[in-house]
């Protein structure tokens, strides 16, 4: 069975997978930042492309060892080239290049997000087309999936990625990054009811996302209650929990539309499928497993593992697009944005 390596370098995380024809994983390695970036409270984009370029190789190396595999046996070289970080993205795609044009291997230059919303299909038995909501700290989008290249976009943020108004609120009180997952274990022991905060765009007609109201909102309520009390673990418990709760109520609404349109569009549509790092999120996944249950459609979200970014996802995206007989030239490059609606079909 075909065999290939992918690499993942788009943000903050170092990664290398190799991935067979048949979905298993022989071996995915990853490097995290989150010390280097933990004292700014966010990623700096020079401190990661330099982490990159200091583990790329050594993951690589640990990779192949571990799964018995030389290079020599692998079919193909699977690197993210976009959307990301410019100099982190720089990084994974020259090493892939590097690599194939010592072994004459077929190069896919592959769009992160691509990697994201096929993720499903390594874990399940997911056809086409589903409907993906893709939410990260980058990204907050749905589309429709009708194929590998052909992407339908029905909504996405006018202003921030859920995940980045999650780590932002995080930040606001105080809570150690990444913020995301410290405000979600927060909440566990608040009262969501405790605070009423703004829904954006409920009931809107158009499939789209909006969360910098609702960052002001926190601020403007923590700036509100420290005036007469302390932020402890009280108060702080409360307005995660209070965030979180709307934070669903907004998802429920948004997505609960998204799946009309995605219905006007394609009646046959398989599936809910969610993907990007924020989908870990246990009280979201909760969330829309009531709404797919509504919906009679089945509820597929990757393991938390291949929720993140991870180069697993990088390389069964490049066997998808193997399969169909594609593969990129070396003078393909590295792009910071790159919306999945400029993928041509395979």
């Amino acid at each position: 069975m075909r065999i290939v390596l992918g690499i993942e370098s788009s943000c903050d995380e170092t990664a290398v997978a190799l991935v067979r024809e048949d979905k298993t994983i022989l071996s995915a390695k990853l490097a995290s930042q989150t010390a280097e970036h933990a004292p700014y409270g966010g990623v700096v984009p020079e401190i990661a492309a330099r982490a990159h370029l200091a583990r790329i190789d050594q993951l690589y190396t640990e990779c192949l060892e571990e799964a018995g595999v030389d290079l020599g046996a692998i079919d193909a070289i699977a690197a993210t080239t976009g959307p990301g970080l410019i100099g982190g993205v720089m990084v994974g795609a020259m090493f892939g290049k590097a690599l194939a044009s010592a072994t004459g291997k077929p190069f896919l230059a592959m769009n992160h997000l691509e990697g994201h919303a096929l993720t499903v299909r390594l874990v399940a038995d997911v056809a086409f087309p589903y409907f993906l909501l893709l939410v990260s700290g980058g990204h907050c989008q749905m589309l429709l999936v009708h194929g590998v290249g052909q992407y339908t976009l029905l909504g996405g943020t006018k202003d921030d990625a859920l995940g980045e108004a999650y780590d932002k609120t995080a930040k606001m009180l105080g809570l150690p990054y990444p913020g995301g997952p410290a405000l979600e274990r927060v909440a566990a022991s608040g009262n969501p009811m405790a605070f009423r905060l703004p829904q954006p765009l409920h009931g809107d007609a158009s499939a789209d996302f909006s969360f910098s109201g609702l960052k002001t909102a926190v601020r403007l309520l923590i700036e509100a209650q420290t005036r007469t009390r302390p932020l402890d673990d009280a108060l702080i418990a409360d307005i995660a929990a209070s965030f979180q709760h709307t934070v669903l109520k907004v998802m429920e609404d948004r997505v609960g539309r998204g799946l009309m349109l995605a219905r006007q569009h394609c009646p046959g549509i398989t599936a809910l499928t969610v993907a990007g790092g924020v989908a870990a999120n246990q009280a979201l996944r909760g969330a829309l497993q009531t709404l797919a249950d509504t919906h009679d459609l089945p509820l597929h979200v990757a393991p938390p593992a291949l929720c993140t970014d991870n180069a697993a996802m990088i390389a069964w995206a490049g066997m998808e697009r193997l399969m169909l007989g594609h593969a990129d030239g070396l003078e393909a490059d590295p792009r910071a944005r790159w919306p999945l609606s400029e993928l041509g079909s395979v």
